[in-house]
């Protein structure tokens, strides 16, 4: 056998043990984690917005081109589970506003000026639940009142619960939902550059509450 058969063969043999050992290394669970929508499965008590695994979005008509998209980094939030699922359920978020991050540093600091969020003076966004009313199984409208730059206002989200299952990494009771709703930032004092940048915010939210740990 020549050099280069030889080094070829090598080659092959380190690939795939390589391949065998990440296979090994995979937790199974993993692969076959599944999640159940079955409200009544899941434990009652109090949860805590994983950060990591949560996004809060906004976007926005842009001169008619585009929906301009930001985001916001930074956010913490608790879900109070009680027995009777979503219908008995409440919840409540605390953003950062000067987390905003528009993908453009001068944009930013224009948005977080006092001519629109003044962070500043309004550290805070807020949301808190009020009522949930159900259009089907594991989904319905979520009220609350909607907190920006002082100014509070109703704002209604659908709401889907994706479901509840012990996380297979962590193994703390882990629930996601997905939400979606749209708002008038001319009701909360943002009306700076409209026309524009349109007026209608559509806010869309992944998220994913993580149980609180007894006596915490």
């Amino acid at each position: 056998m020549n050099s280069n058969s030889l080094r070829t063969v090598w080659v092959r043999a380190l690939l795939g043990a390589t391949l065998l050992s990440a296979m090994a290394c995979t937790p199974v669970q993993v692969l076959t984690h599944s999640v159940s929508q079955n409200e009544a499965r899941v434990p009652v008590g109090r949860y805590n917005i994983d950060p990591d695994h949560t996004s809060i979005t906004f976007d926005i008509d842009h001169f008619k081109y585009s929906r301009f998209t930001m985001r916001f980094d930074r956010k913490h939030g608790q879900l109070d589970w009680q027995e009777g699922g979503l219908d008995r359920s409440t919840t409540s978020v605390t953003i950062d506003a000067a987390s905003i991050d528009t993908n453009v540093p001068l944009l930013d600091k224009m948005v977080k000026s006092d001519s629109l969020l003044d962070v500043e003076r309004y550290p805070e966004i807020r949301f808190a639940s009020t009522r949930f009313e159900r259009t089907g199984e594991a989904r319905g409208t979520l009220s609350g009142e909607l907190t920006i730059r002082g100014i509070t206002q109703p704002v209604t989200l659908d709401v889907t619960f994706n479901g509840f299952a012990p996380d297979p990494l962590t193994k703390k009771d882990t629930l996601g939902f997905s939400a979606d709703g749209h708002f008038s930032r001319a009701k909360f004092g943002l009306a700076t550059w409209y026309p524009a940048v349109g007026d209608d915010i559509h806010v869309r939210i992944q998220a994913e509450f993580v149980k609180t740990p007894a006596g915490a």
